[in-house]
């Protein structure tokens, strides 16, 4: 897990860089958001400061494999950046 940086503009980012890979951001309740809802899209309430554990930020990652996870807030598929396990 990574510490929260936004970008110059403000923003959370989507994608780690360099590489491109797809960046999801948990919730102090363990949530997870896509970065469109941890940027306070889709009527989230998400950001680093709030004192609801269902919506304060607490860390991020890359979602390097697996099965795409699904956002809590707006059910978007967040896919990984090498695809699903062919075990």
């Amino acid at each position: 897990m990574s510490a929260i940086t936004r970008q110059d503009d403000g923003t959370l980012p989507s994608y780690a860089w360099p590489g491109g890979y797809p960046i999801y951001y948990l919730t102090k309740d363990c949530g997870v958001l896509c970065p469109d809802c941890a940027n306070g899209k889709h009527g989230s309430e998400a950001h680093e400061a709030n004192d609801d554990p269902q919506w304060r930020l607490v860390a991020c990652d890359v979602h390097w494999e697996g099965e795409p996870l699904t956002c809590d807030h707006c059910n978007a598929e967040i896919e990984s950046a090498y695809g699903e396990d062919d075990e």
